[in-house]
């Protein structure tokens, strides 16, 4: 016992608090936008992923991370049983808003993909930490790229071009940290930049074409596609400075936020809480990747290093894409604002990287 208040007091708190409180956050916006509808389910179901979230993440700070640096097998069945559950959506997964992403269980949904990004992270760790000399060879490169690209194509058919676009930025991060070639580098961007010209022109659904459309030409479809950011972006100006109050957002309350749960709790919780509320929410956005930076940077070797490198890559984007969906920056693309937006695989997920973290942090 007292070993185990030994280890507790050695945890990161900062880290622990600020994604706690980010949750919580969440959990205060997803409980106001259930009060109109008198739904409480998926805010029950939040609470309960919560807590499953953050006894992995105590239970994970209790290993050690070498467990996944020495184990290269056990990171390929990960990687492997991953990649056979994207496969399975296909076949098995329930079809919500035209995209097979996850599994329905009563109740409850599984989402594999956040999953398969924390497998990813640890199995990127650890193939650059043990080819960082000899990251002049292309071959590396490639190779890397085929770990990423065989689940990222699963999810780019679902069709989910958001979490696509994370996987992308995930293996980009660790390639520039792990100390890539500019002349390489900018041959991947030009094969990227091809791809994306092919992917208009024969893999993008008509309603993914659509989302990109109203948000270049938002007059276009105003009533259509447009609509959604429009009444995001109402419901943002409307906040003002200390927001609506809980519950009181019209946007929000009266159906005009379209789900105000997932890709549009920016804005309800700028309606109702205001430029103060979106402060903190930012602020304890910027404690949490400081933190996560911090444990990268005193890393004694490459693979927590890049671990924590990679666990930033999939939370920073995430964050600003959302933002910039919220905003009209960018146009929509389906990606939930970590910690804070509804979603239980997402939120154990997290806290289960979290939970390495802290292992890495205490068991140098």
């Amino acid at each position: 016992m007292k070993e185990f208040f030994i280890h507790l007091k050695k945890l990161d708190w900062a880290l622990i608090s600020s994604a706690l409180f980010l949750a919580v956050i969440g959990l205060i916006s997803i409980y106001s936008s259930s009060l109109s509808g008198s739904d409480f389910l998926n805010f029950k179901k939040q609470v309960i992923f919560l807590i499953i979230g953050l006894f992995l993440m105590l239970v994970f700070s209790f290993f050690n991370w070498r467990v996944f640096k020495d184990n290269p097998y056990l990171i390929l069945f990960l990687y492997f049983l991953c990649f056979l559950a994207l496969a399975g959506l296909f076949f098995f997964a329930t079809e919500i808003r035209q995209v097979k992403s996850w599994y329905k269980f009563g109740p409850f949904v599984f989402d594999p993909k956040v999953f398969t990004m924390l497998v990813l992270i640890i199995l990127l760790a650890k193939f650059f930490s043990t080819r960082h000399i000899e990251m002049y060879q292309i071959r590396h490169i490639l190779l890397s790229g085929v770990y990423v690209f065989l689940p990222a194509s699963l999810i780019f058919l679902q069709p989910d071009f958001g979490s696509f676009l994370i996987f992308v930025f995930l293996w980009t991060a660790i390639l520039i940290i792990s100390g890539i070639k500019l002349r390489h580098f900018l041959i991947l961007v030009l094969a990227g930049l091809i791809f994306l010209i092919f992917s208009w022109s024969f893999l993008l659904k008509d309603y993914q074409k659509d989302r990109i459309i109203s948000f270049v030409q938002p007059q276009a479809d105003p009533q259509g596609m447009g609509w959604s950011q429009q009444q995001a972006k109402i419901a943002i100006g409307s906040g003002g400075i200390f927001g609506k109050g809980i519950g009181r957002g019209s946007q929000t309350q009266y159906g005009f936020l379209t789900v105000p749960q997932t890709d549009f709790i920016f804005s309800a919780i700028a309606e109702e809480m205001g430029f103060v509320g979106i402060l903190v929410l930012l602020t304890i956005f910027s404690v949490l990747i400081l933190r996560i930076f911090k444990i990268a940077m005193s890393a004694e070797s490459n693979f927590p290093r890049l671990f924590a490198v990679g666990l930033a890559a999939i939370l920073i984007p995430q964050v600003f894409i959302n933002i910039g969906m919220n905003l009209g920056l960018l146009p929509i693309i389906g990606i939930p604002l970590p910690l804070v937006s509804y979603g239980g695989s997402g939120l154990v997920a997290i806290f289960m990287g979290l939970g390495i973290l802290q292992s890495i942090r205490i068991k140098r």
